[in-house]
């Protein structure tokens, strides 16, 4: 996606995110500061993660797929939330905190995938979009770089979408499920409290 925020601007977004986690680890409340870049008050759509360093293996991801509140208060809450309420996951303990990488994933509105189901394959890009799943009052979200870090195809990607669903794999092909796809721009730590990047799609 073209970047909505600047390098700079990506690696305050990810020190906000560890400072979060940091301060909860610490107080057990959430962050309560200011956002000192009147883009930061955008609402939009924001994922945290949270991984081992240096094998990456997932520790906690949670978010907003759509926009709620300020970008800058969505990331204090989601990443407090990824690093201590992921039910997939124990919380984060004090001294894994200089264990870990932080990465934040800051979402486009998300877009339901129309024509008829066999035309949706056709319309994922790998390491573009990122995708949701809805069908029977159930939602499963995977964000860009997983079809990327699993090296899944469009078919396999929406399949295991539809997994994160706790639907049957086949779901996607069912009429009542809707398909939407977003974008994500991503910026993460290199190593622990370290140096910044942005992910390129």
């Amino acid at each position: 996606m073209a970047g909505l925020f600047s390098l700079e601007e990506g690696k305050e977004l990810v020190r906000l995110a560890r400072k979060s986690i940091e301060y909860y680890s610490a107080t057990g409340s959430l962050l309560r500061e200011n956002a000192v870049n009147d883009k930061f008050a955008k609402e939009c759509g924001v994922f945290v993660t949270a991984k081992g360093f240096p094998g990456r293996e997932l520790r906690g991801c949670i978010g907003f797929p759509y926009a709620i509140k300020p970008l800058w208060d969505s990331i204090i809450q989601v990443a407090v939330e990824a690093g201590f309420h992921d039910p997939r996951f124990p919380p984060l303990m004090a001294e894994e905190l200089e264990k870990i990488v932080i990465e934040i994933s800051v979402l486009t509105k998300p877009e339901e995938i129309t024509g008829e189901k066999k035309e949706i394959l056709e319309k994922i890009k790998i390491g573009r979009d990122g995708l949701i799943v809805q069908k029977s009052g159930r939602s499963g979200l995977l964000l860009p770089q997983v079809a990327v870090d699993e090296k899944w195809n469009p078919e396999e990607f929406v399949r295991y979408c539809c997994r994160k669903a706790s639907l049957p794999e086949s779901a996607w092909q069912s009429r009542e499920t809707k398909i939407f796809k977003f974008q994500a721009q991503i910026f993460h730590e290199k190593t622990p409290n370290g140096n910044i990047a942005e992910e390129k799609n």
